[in-house]
Order: C-alpha cells, then sequence, then structure tokens
C-alpha cells in the first residue's frame, strides 16, 4: 500500500466513542490506516509497506504522512488513525493527562533508536569558535561549554538570547537539547528561548535566523550542513545512545479490540527492522524514503545519514558515526518500561509534571511489552524491565549520570541544573 498526503486536521471529537470494526478489503486483507511524519526514523513503517513485509502478514498497511506532531497525534485519538508514527514521550504525557488532548495512548513496539542531532547556525557557532578557541573537532560537551561562554558574553552586552528549535514539548528533541544544553551548564529556561519548529521547516528557519539552532531527526540536520547554513554540534549517540526515539502507537482499546491484527502488525514491524538493518538494504531503502510521499529530501543525503556519514559544516567537514541509526539489533524494538521512566523524570526535571507515585505507575503503564511479546515470544525477560540505564559501557549518558527508575526523585535532584518544586501541568497548548 503506498502512502498518500493526507495534511488536514478534521476528524470528530473522540469521547464516548465506540471502536470501528475491522476494515477489510475484498481480497481479505486487514487495512491499518497510520500516520507519520517525514523523517527517517519512519523507516520501519515505510519499509513494511513499500516492501512487502505487512502484506505477508495479511495486512494492508495504508501510510498517511502528515505535518505536525500535534496532528498525528490528534488524528490518532480521534480515530482517523489506527496507529501511528510518534515520539516516544508522546504516550508517557498521554498517560499522565498532559497535552491539549491527552487521549490514551500505549506503544507496543518501538521504531528503532537513533537519528537526533542538534545544529547550529553557522553564525552563531563561529562566535563559539571565536571565544572558546574551537578547532571544529571538539566532543559534544565541550561544543555546549564553549555556548556557555558565549552566553554569557551576549547577557552582559545585553543581547537577546539564542532561539532554539524543537520538535514538540514531549519529544526526545526537547529533552535531548536540554540535556546538552544543561550538561555544558546553560539553563534551557533562563539562558535561551526554545521554539517548536516543524522537522522540514528547520533549515529554513536556520537560514533565515528565526532560530539560532535546533535539534531535530534525520534527514534534517545534514540538509542543513548541506545548505551552507548550520553546523551539527552533537548528535544523541553523544548525548545517550540508547536513549527512546519513535514508536508506534496506538489506542488501548483499538489495541483490546483487534488483538490479532495488532499482533500480525508486529511481526511485520519487527521483520522489516531486520530488513532495514542490513546494511545491502539501505539503498533500496533509501530510495523509498526520498519519494516525495515521503521523506522528499535528497536520495544521496538520506544514503549517506543511514550510513552515519555527516557532513558537520559548509566546509565539508566529515563525521563517521556507527550505529547512527539501529532499527532491530540490541533490543532495539522493545518498549522497555525503564525508558518511560527515564522520560517521566525529564518531565519532572524541566517542570512538566510533579513526581509521584502513581505517576510512575502512570508513565510506565504507556509502554507495553506484554504486547510486544504475546506477537514475538516471551523475550526480554520481564525482571528486566526497569533496568538501570546509562551504565553499561558504550551507553553512557554525556554527564556521566545513571538513571535508576527506582529512585526518580534522587535523581532529578542531582542535577545542579533543573525546575526546582515543579507544579503539574495539565495542557500544553499544543
Amino acid at each position: 500500500m503506498k502512502a498518500r498526503d493526507d495534511l488536514s486536521p478534521g476528524g470528530h471529537a473522540a469521547g464516548g466513542a465506540v471502536a470501528a470494526p475491522e476494515r477489510v478489503r475484498s481480497e481479505g486483507a486487514r487495512v491499518v490506516r497510520a500516520g507519520f511524519i517525514p523523517l527517517v526514523d519512519a523507516s520501519v513503517l515505510i519499509a513494511a509497506a513499500e516492501f512487502g513485509f505487512a502484506a505477508r502478514e495479511g495486512i494492508a498497511l495504508d501510510l498517511v504522512r502528515d505535518v505536525s506532531w500535534a496532528n498525528v497525534r490528534d488524528r490518532l485519538a480521534f480515530r482517523q488513525f489506527d496507529v501511528a508514527h510518534m515520539l516516544s514521550p508522546m504516550p508517557v504525557a498521554a498517560a499522565l493527562g498532559l497535552g491539549s488532548n491527552p487521549s490514551p495512548t500505549i506503544t507496543p513496539f518501538s521504531l528503532g533508536r537513533g537519528g537526533n542531532a542538534i545544529t547550529l547556525s553557522t553564525r552563531l557557532y563561529a562566535r563559539m569558535q571565536a571565544e572558546a578557541d574551537l578547532a571544529g573537532g571538539e566532543t559534544a560537551l565541550a561544543n555546549a561549554e564553549a555556548l556557555a561562554k558565549v552566553i554569557v558574553r551576549m547577557k552582559r552586552d545585553g543581547e537577546a538570547l539564542p532561539t532554539f528549535g524543537m520538535t514538540y514539548p514531549f519529544s526526545s528533541h526537547n529533552y535531548e537539547l536540554r540535556y546538552w544544553l544543561a550538561a555544558g551548564g546553560i539553563d534551557p529556561d533562563t539562558d535561551v528561548r526554545l521554539i517548536v519548529v516543524p522537522p522540514p521547516l528547520t533549515s529554513d528557519a536556520l537560514a533565515a535566523g528565526a532560530i539560532d539552532g535546533f535539534c531535530v531527526g534525520a534527514p534534517w540536520n545534514m540538509v542543513a550542513s548541506e545548505r551552507g547554513v548550520g553546523r551539527i554540534v552533537a548528535a544523541k549517540q553523544d548525548l545517550w545512545p540508547s536513549a527512546p526515539e519513535k514508536v508506534m502507537a496506538t489506542r488501548p482499546e483499538w489495541a483490546d479490540s483487534h488483538p490479532e491484527t495488532l499482533s500480525r502488525l508486529i511481526v511485520a514491524l519487527d521483520a522489516a527492522a531486520r530488513w532495514c538493518d542490513q546494511p545491502e538494504n539501505r539503498d533500496a531503502l533509501a530510495d523509498a524514503l526520498a519519494d516525495a510521499r515521503y521523506v522528499a529530501a535528497p536520495v544521496d543525503i538520506i544514503r549517506r545519514v543511514l550510513r552515519g556519514e555527516f557532513t558537520v559544516d559548509p566546509q565539508g567537514s566529515q563525521r563517521v558515526i556507527d550505529n547512527y541509526f539501529i532499527f532491530h539489533n540490541n533490543l532495539a524494538n522493545y518498549p522497555r518500561p525503564s525508558k518511560a521512566l527515564w522520560i517521566y523524570s525529564q518531565m519532572i526535571r524541566w517542570g512538566q509534571i510533579g513526581h509521584s507515585a502513581e505517576g510512575e505507575r502512570l508513565a510506565s503503564s504507556a509502554y507495553r511489552p506484554d504486547l510486544y511479546r504475546a506477537a514475538l515470544g516471551p523475550l526480554p525477560d520481564p525482571a528486566d524491565d526497569r533496568r538501570i540505564e546509562g551504565a553499561v559501557a558504550g551507553d553512557t549518558f554525556i554527564d556521566g549520570h545513571v538513571f535508576d527508575p527506582s529512585g526518580i526523585p534522587a535523581y532529578v535532584a542531582g542535577f545542579p541544573i533543573r525546575v526546582a518544586d515543579a507544579a503539574p501541568l495539565s495542557r500544553d497548548d499544543i
């Protein structure tokens, strides 16, 4: 089934609605309508539709390209979508009642790891070079510390502070950008301004001077550097390699009323994810992603992004990041509740909600490893669902912190930069 553009939000209110019966094509295939945003991390969904993995499981996967995460959230809630490509924090936010339409949302399957990066304007990076004597090959932490020096000077001289774009208040991009800034000694709530910018518009906004940097998924960071307007200063792997990224989300009532279809879809996505991870398939995947119906970006940039080969600045400086995208390996598809709880800790850290035992329960409930196991088998061991994160060599946080999901208040209190005594929020107005 091919994707199509369907950009109108529309829909009917979800309250009190009854799940529609499964739609079945004349040949017997179960139709599953899936919303997605044009990003490389939608690869598993796109591959499942384009390369026959969904059809093999008797599913006609109807992909609908959308323009914003708020649209995707609402159209899933309003039953225009059965499942959706979604930011990993969005089901957690919904479970906690956060956001302007916090309808019940769960994820039984992660769509992989990696893909994000932080890009600054060439103007701002040049100031960092002058202020901190950067040579160009510094670590992500050194770049954040150099930015902190520039901000100190901007404050002293009475200049307007930098504006950075991210994709959504409840997003990996928001939390990773904040984490990077804070690791360098920058308070993201007082030292900079954060705004929402849709991923495909980030390089245009950077070129126009509307923003001074952004955190977003591939391929839009390298689009900015290739255009000569941006410098990539940090990648997801620099911040926390196994940080949760995008997920396949659905409504609990849809999962409950369509158990066989959901199980078949998970099997199809698992097979597609395995295929996407095989190097010999990356060129075919890049060709599919580059199509105007999907990511609509230059195929050469997508090929290099999939290989982790980056042009990081307008001068052509190169960086290779191993495993920049992992679509299946190392349990990349497993919806581990400890990842949901780390997301919850970031919501607490940045004042989106306060801590409570009930909050922990709700946040954890958004990730559904039981549905993953029902489709794919008994592993991993449920005893490992709330593991300590960031304690394994090669999978550590940029600032050396370790996340123990059994001690969230102490974890949050251990950061020198945070929002103290946050009051819970119920709406983000986005």
